[in-house]
């Protein structure tokens, strides 16, 4: 099978670990190689694998017991293999002592860096003591896999997301010996109560009518209902595919994006009043006090021809930037933005700096996967609703 290198900048990687907020996803990273480690060596120490049978036998499995364990990224969670006649003990946790930091390190660049089987056989090696194989390092890294599948295809039918929004990054990845650029379309969900989940990520070939309508049909097929209101960028293609796939849901245009198409149109300089008088139209909690605000910057300008692009562009887009003002005032500030979808989109950027170019698509799934379901699970352990809902 074919090896990838990615070069790591160390001191990058380092501040990334520093500014990250992945300990949930590294510690069950590290459970799960610390139980696969434990596993082995209870083989070894029986001399025979389980479900196998052998005259050569030194003792049989007896269940495991769970034993909470403190390591410098949080309390884990460890399933502790036993034997029946007790003899077996396993030596990891001294081991592990000396080993913590170079784990964690290893651990985040599983994350960063699309899991490199050699770097990680390497870590494993220097906690267990002695060589371990390439395919029990795999099969215990796949064993990560099913959490991200399981959590990008889970079902939505629990709840409502009244408000939800969408938007799309680029990454480079390795495809047949070339290097691609793919989409990554996620979704960003507001149940009725004011929480926020991640509802759904997807990686596809490009930013296309077509694969947002996929995108989106998936959503609703995992239960998805009719949104009240879909927040994102003006792309052509996601338009349509909203408009095909949730008919009869507003539309509402991300006032930030829309802000900047208008601001780089007008002229650089001595225009501060222009610039108030523009971003006024959005701090109003009304459809007719945003005309009222919008006709005010229009009459301000109209005299200078300079003005005439931003003037168009801003009679164009106008209606679909308010629609959040039909909504309650105390609502309106979550939901007439892709801000927050911005940031966790930012979240990932960070990582994939690191990384630069995946070497294939399961890397750049498992990267996106973990750091947005690090997200979702933060999202769900917070008590603390959106004010207003």
């Amino acid at each position: 099978m074919t090896q990838f290198n990615i070069t790591i900048d160390l001191e990058e990687l380092l501040e990334d670990i520093s500014m990250s907020n992945l300990n949930e996803v590294s510690k069950q990273m590290l459970a799960i190689i610390l139980n696969n480690v434990m596993e082995e060596e209870r083989n070894q120490f029986m001399g025979v694998d389980e479900y196998k049978r052998s005259n050569l036998r030194n003792d049989y499995r007896n269940g495991y017991y769970n034993r909470e364990y403190m390591t410098s990224i949080g309390k884990i969670e460890l399933k502790v293999p036993r034997t029946r006649s007790g003899e077996f003990s396993t030596r990891i946790f001294e081991k592990w002592q000396r080993q913590d930091q170079s784990l964690l390190l290893a651990l985040t660049e599983m994350v960063v860096n699309g899991v490199s089987t050699r770097k990680v056989t390497n870590i494993v090696e220097q906690i267990v003591g002695e060589s371990v194989s390439k395919s029990f390092i795999s099969n215990t890294m796949k064993r990560l896999d099913p959490e991200i599948e399981a959590f990008s295809k889970r079902s939505l039918t629990q709840k409502e997301y009244p408000f939800v929004s969408v938007d799309a990054m680029y990454i480079k990845v390795r495809e047949n010996h070339q290097v691609v650029s793919k989409a990554v379309y996620i979704a960003l969900g507001t149940t009725s109560e004011g929480f926020r989940e991640v509802l759904g990520f997807q990686v596809a070939n490009e930013e296309s009518e077509m694969d947002w309508r996929e995108f989106l049909r998936m959503l609703k097929t995992r239960g998805l209902t009719q949104p009240e209101l879909i927040t994102s960028d003006s792309h052509i293609g996601l338009k349509k595919a909203i408009r095909k796939e949730f008919p009869g849901t507003p539309w509402q245009r991300c006032t930030v994006h829309f802000l900047r198409n208008i601001i780089q149109t007008m002229p650089k300089k001595n225009t501060s009043e222009e610039r108030f008088l523009l971003r006024q139209i959005f701090h109003t909690s009304t459809p007719q006090h945003a005309r009222e605000a919008k006709d005010r910057f229009i009459q301000y300008v109209a005299d200078n021809p300079r003005y005439n692009k931003s003037i168009e562009i801003l009679e164009e887009g106008f209606e679909d930037s308010i629609q959040y003002s039909i909504f309650p005032a105390s609502r309106q500030r979550y939901i007439k933005s892709t801000n927050t979808l911005e940031r966790l989109n930012e979240e990932v950027r960070r990582r994939e700096r690191v990384v630069r170019i995946f070497p294939n698509i399961d890397s750049a799934f498992r990267l996106i996967g973990a750091v947005l379901l690090d997200h979702h699970e933060a999202y769900q352990k917070s008590t603390r609703h959106l004010s207003g809902f």
